[in-house]
């Protein structure tokens, strides 16, 4: 545990708040989420959602002591499949949100959404409901690809589900993954191409990466493209989206002006969220210390927990020396870098903490040489793995 005064934070940073719905049709062989498959029909059943929602009430209740009067900057509802609940019951939990937390006006309301649970008329009750962006995962559009990644939608649903978002959200995000099994150069940019004709405001893509614990883990698939061609992607993927007018502002993402997403970029920045649903992360700051909490993963362990007011399975303060390199795991994925003073500011540590990691990045190339930022060079962009780990022994 970390000695009061140990850390000295002159702020607290902006707070989100992520709200984990945990349950989905099928569960993708790529997937690592906290993901429980759901198999009574394409909409929860109304007790179980009716009972989740009371359980995210009650975490959220317990938790409120820890965040008292600050202000939320962004909302995001995560999953799971979020989408496999009613509008209505998104509205409800919407509305137990704004009834116990202090919503920032103009507040960014992300939902994630999953074309196979699209039916004509849901995405506008979701925006009826108070969801201001929807993030749809479409993956891919090739019928052939979706079935090899275990997806439930078709490449013509997932259209539909897009020009369906366009029309009900100001703005939206669309999910590609790329380096599939099998996939060429010139499959690639057919996605991209129809992915770009709605003209989304932002884009996500990324590259498929297996993972423990995952089906893909036990058995891989065949024919993934190697290095050579998957940098070749990222290079399409880039000019693609530069030509319609999206910036790659970070690792992962690209933006229109004005379409950053501000829930993602305050993680990015190191700011707070509070997470609450099954197996949900929280990031918290106070004046001396670095809070970190996980919720019980399971569903029905968390609803029972919650009721009791012990949704929390774990917590643990962030060590002194751990916090250079959360930091930079997290700010040297955007393309702009942080301002040096965040760091002090984020973390309560002074420049010295991370001056010897500066330099040795600096000597490498990997980093820019202006010592007001703390931004990747573009060297150090396409080796950010080797870059964050120069932080781990600061």
């Amino acid at each position: 545990m970390m000695r009061p005064g140990t850390l000295t934070l002159s702020a607290l940073p902006p707070l989100s708040l992520y709200v984990h719905l945990p349950w989905c049709l099928r569960k993708c062989p790529y997937c690592d989420f906290n993901s429980h498959e759901y198999r009574e029909g394409r909409e929860l059943d109304v007790e179980t959602a009716r009972a989740y929602l009371g359980a995210l009430r009650a975490d959220l209740e317990a938790a409120l002591p820890l965040i008292w009067g600050r202000p939320v900057v962004s909302v995001f509802i995560g999953g799971g499949t979020p989408s496999l609940f009613a509008p209505e019951q998104i509205a409800e939990l919407i509305s137990d949100l704004r009834a116990r937390l202090p919503l920032e006006p103009g507040c960014e309301i992300t939902m994630e959404a999953n074309p196979g649970t699209f039916e004509k008329e849901r995405f506008a009750g979701f925006a009826d409901a108070g969801i201001t962006r929807l993030s749809i995962g479409v993956q891919s559009f090739d019928d052939e690809k979706l079935r090899a990644l275990g997806r439930i939608h078709s490449g013509t649903q997932a259209r539909a589900a897009i020009e369906e978002a366009a029309n009900a959200f100001p703005t939206f995000n669309i999910d590609l993954m790329y380096a599939l099994p099998g996939q060429t150069l010139e499959e690639l940019d057919e996605d991209l191409r129809t992915a770009l004709s709605f003209a989304p405001p932002h884009l996500s893509v990324y590259h498929l990466t297996i993972e423990p614990n995952t089906r893909f883990a036990n058995s891989p698939p065949e024919h993934l493209p190697d290095p050579d061609l998957a940098s070749e992607m990222l290079d399409l993927i880039t000019a693609r989206t530069g030509e319609k007018g999206l910036h790659r502002y970070e690792v992962s993402a690209y933006a229109r002006d004005g379409h950053r997403c501000t829930h993602n970029t305050n993680y990015w920045q190191f700011g707070d969220y509070l997470g609450i649903g099954a197996g949900a992360h929280t990031k918290l700051s106070f004046a001396h210390r670095l809070l970190r909490q996980v919720r019980w993963r399971d569903p029905a362990t968390f609803m029972q927990k919650a009721a009791e007011g012990q949704a929390v399975s774990n917590e643990h303060e962030v060590a002194r020396g751990e916090l250079p390199f959360e930091f930079m795991l997290n700010a040297l994925r955007l393309r702009e870098g942080v301002p040096m003073s965040s760091f002090l500011e984020r973390t309560g540590l002074p420049p010295s903490a991370i001056a010897k990691a500066m330099e040795q990045g600096r000597a490498k190339g990997l980093l820019d040489p202006d010592p007001a930022v703390i931004r990747a060079t573009p060297l150090g962009f396409d080796f950010l793995s080797d870059l964050q780990a120069l932080f781990l022994s600061s």
